[in-house]
């Protein structure tokens, strides 16, 4: 399989072109979700940039098995305005608008879509506000108050969640390239004989 090595500088230029985006849709998260393992460096500039919380989040469907993989249900809860009133102290609904907290979820690249799809369903499944009205609800979720960035976005993908930035966008059906990013095969450029700039 053909192999496609992104650099330090592609992946310097694609986060910068993310956070355009950003600036142009006037839209600044509350904090920054990092996919383990390759949303942690993207997430970890922008959330340095925007001077925002970063957290991540373990989802590893390629190297693990669905069951093994993190659920975050606090963090669905924060999309929806989930009210405990023993911790916010404000009395009334239990879901509360004015509590929502906006999400941006990194990944370097949503390939098959598999991730964002168990991040749906996963959330989805441990926070419904109202069983007759949650589709709906969780529609409004998935387009303002949590938002997907990816550096690749392949569309051929199954993914179930929008992707709102991306800075590339592949078709893996005309072009099923191995996207190799610098943090997967770093050491194997890298020579230990090298003297270090102190």
């Amino acid at each position: 399989m053909k192999k496609v090595f992104v650099t330090w500088h592609d992946v310097q230029r694609q986060t910068q072109d993310i956070l355009r985006q950003l600036q142009i849709d006037n839209w600044q998260p509350d904090y920054v979700v990092g996919i383990t393992r390759g949303g942690l460096t993207v997430a970890n500039l922008i959330s340095q940039y925007l001077d925002v919380r970063m957290y991540t989040l373990d989802v590893r469907l390629r190297d693990g098995k669905p069951e093994d993989c993190e659920s975050n249900c606090w963090m669905a809860e924060e999309a929806f305005g989930y009210n405990d009133e023993a911790k916010t102290g404000i009395s009334g609904a239990r879901w509360d608008p004015s509590l929502k907290k906006k999400i941006l979820i990194v990944d370097d690249i949503n390939d098959s879509g598999a991730t964002l799809n168990w991040i749906k369903q996963d959330w989805e499944a441990s926070c419904s506000p109202s069983r007759d009205n949650s589709e709906h609800l969780w529609n409004l979720v998935w387009e303002d108050t949590v938002r997907i960035a990816v550096l690749y976005d392949n569309t051929a993908s199954e993914s179930k969640l929008p992707i709102r930035y991306c800075a590339e966008e592949i078709n893996k059906v005309d072009d099923p390239s191995w996207i190799v990013f610098p943090w997967e095969e770093w050491w194997k450029r890298w020579d230990p004989n090298e003297e270090v700039s102190k």
